[in-house]
């Protein structure tokens, strides 16, 4: 048997001598929970236990079928009241039955993404979102950083001392130190996310 306890190149498991196996009723050594990896293409370790897991993309995913609705995806947001928007603007009814194939299992506002699957159905994926109302700002992105050495506030990547209370607001919740990215998704009403420095 080889260094470590690995097998020689082209020896099999079970051409080890018996000496070099562990008896059955024997438990393995702490930390010996798999074979070593090797080179001959045989499963090493244990199986679905590595790496790092990807975050979850959607809260929501449905199928609905909405007859009125053109083309072969869609993207929108759907808000407390009831509004559909697309683009910055009010959709049209035929995005209607998407929304509320989503909202039994996630509460509005959320974000969308609907693509046709077969003639008049669609699979929905919806993530939920934080929508403020924020006047006096121009402009379509925003970030705000707040740190002990003061405040600083981009509206479309340009420095501005415009005041944002709601943006503030949201930045609290997670803490004295933070960041708030903002889209505009329609008038005064922004999409933020704040995460706390």
């Amino acid at each position: 048997m080889a260094l470590f306890g690995r097998r020689r190149a082209g020896e099999r498991r079970d051409d080890r001598k018996p000496d070099d196996r562990l008896p059955e009723d024997q438990p393995r050594p702490a930390g010996l929970s798999a074979e070593p990896p090797g080179w001959d293409g045989e499963p090493r370790g244990e199986p679905g236990i590595h790496g790092i897991p990807r975050a979850r993309r959607w809260d929501a995913v449905v199928s609905a079928s909405a007859p009125g609705l053109d083309g072969d995806s869609l993207e929108f947001v759907a808000l407390a009241d009831g509004t559909i928007l697309v683009d910055g603007e009010a959709a049209n009814e035929g995005a209607r039955p998407l929304a509320d194939a989503v909202r039994p299992m996630l509460a509005a506002p959320f974000r969308a993404q609907a693509r046709r699957q077969d003639g008049e159905i669609w699979a929905v994926g919806a993530s939920s979102i934080a929508v403020v109302s924020q006047a006096s700002l121009a402009g379509d992105e925003v970030e705000l950083v707040v740190t002990r050495e003061g405040r600083a506030l981009h509206i479309d990547g340009r420095p501005s001392f415009a005041p944002a209370a709601a943006l503030e607001e949201a930045g609290l919740r997670e803490g004295e130190e933070y960041v708030v990215r903002a889209g505009r998704l329609a008038g005064d009403l922004w999409e933020v996310e704040a995460t706390a420095l």
